[in-house]
């Protein structure tokens, strides 16, 4: 069954209505794209100094990088992983809380439930920790902050390739100031898709995720399996892969990369199309040509 048509994270009455993005050609000009802007000029300020707390939660775990490091075993592993939780963690808490003291801390059991009314931090102080500790460039960190509900800023630092990702809900996703935008192309023939690996110990997504690629193979020219999730999102966003599903994400890994996507045109919901908001286990993100057939091919996957 065609997936329903959502060009929006569809409101409810807890959810204001986002700004309406066309799924129906991706133009160049940002006003065309997003219509008139509508961000916060405060949110836009705000931005910039989030945008401070992760170059700086970076730098720290850059000093720790080792391009030549190995984890040897279990024990190593999550030392490793724990010391560069509370290194970044020593960083990002203090400086965010002091931008929105009010702001809770989307962790624990509201990294999966719907949240409640008012602002709120959804943190990976290191995204792709367990790439950084096996030398792998693959990671960074990550601060969003959600409003009654809705992603409204966030912020990425990439650290190894000196790169920021931004967006703000109404004012558009970019790399380093310039304009992301997803791709244009329609259907699955020359699609790039993507999925990734939910979080350790979900062991209901695991025969989903095998078979959702299995699916998928039939269709996109190449499916990738990746982890953390916020890089394959920024991908899509940037237009370099046209769709990226999860089952089982925790809030955490999603929402940096849920707003950018939404921002630079894309479609963000569940597997089957319906909206996408905290508390929704299962997430599509897709440039609106691929949307509908990749949420297709996944209705196969029980």
């Amino acid at each position: 069954m065609p997936a329903p048509e959502h060009d929006e994270w569809t409101s409810t009455p807890d959810f204001p209505e986002l700004p309406m993005i066309s799924t129906t050609h991706q133009p160049t000009d940002r006003t065309a794209a997003f219509g008139n802007p509508s961000a916060d000029p405060d949110d836009a300020r705000l931005l910039a100094e989030v945008v401070a707390a992760v170059t700086a939660a970076g730098a720290a775990l850059l000093r720790r990088y080792d391009p030549a490091a190995r984890a040897g075993d279990r024990d190593e592993l999550f030392a490793a992983l724990e010391a560069n939780e509370a290194t970044s963690a020593a960083i990002l808490r203090p400086a965010l809380t002091a931008l929105r003291p009010d702001a809770g801390w989307a962790e624990g059991e509201l990294e999966t439930a719907a949240l409640p009314p008012g602002e709120w931090w959804a943190v990976d102080a290191v995204e792709g920790n367990v790439n950084h500790v096996h030398g792998m460039p693959e990671w960074g960190v990550t601060a969003t902050l959600l409003r009654d509900g809705v992603p409204v800023l966030t912020a990425v630092r990439e650290p190894v390739l000196d790169r920021t990702t931004t967006a703000l809900r109404g004012g558009g996703a970019e790399r380093d100031g310039r304009p992301l935008r997803v791709s244009t192309k329609d259907g699955l023939a020359a699609a790039l898709v993507a999925t990734g690996q939910a979080e350790a110990g979900q062991t209901a997504s695991y025969r989903r995720i095998g078979d959702s690629i299995t699916a998928m193979l039939g269709h996109a020219v190449l499916v990738r399996a990746t982890v953390p999730s916020t890089f394959p999102l920024l991908l899509v966003a940037g237009g370099h892969l046209d769709a990226f599903w999860q089952y089982e994400a925790v809030l955490p890994g999603i929402a940096a990369g849920a707003l950018v996507v939404q921002e630079a045109g894309g479609r963000v919901t569940g597997p089957d199309g319906t909206p996408w908001r905290p508390g929704v286990r299962d997430v599509l993100a897709a440039a609106p040509g691929v949307h509908a057939a990749t949420a297709d091919v996944l209705a196969a996957v029980a």
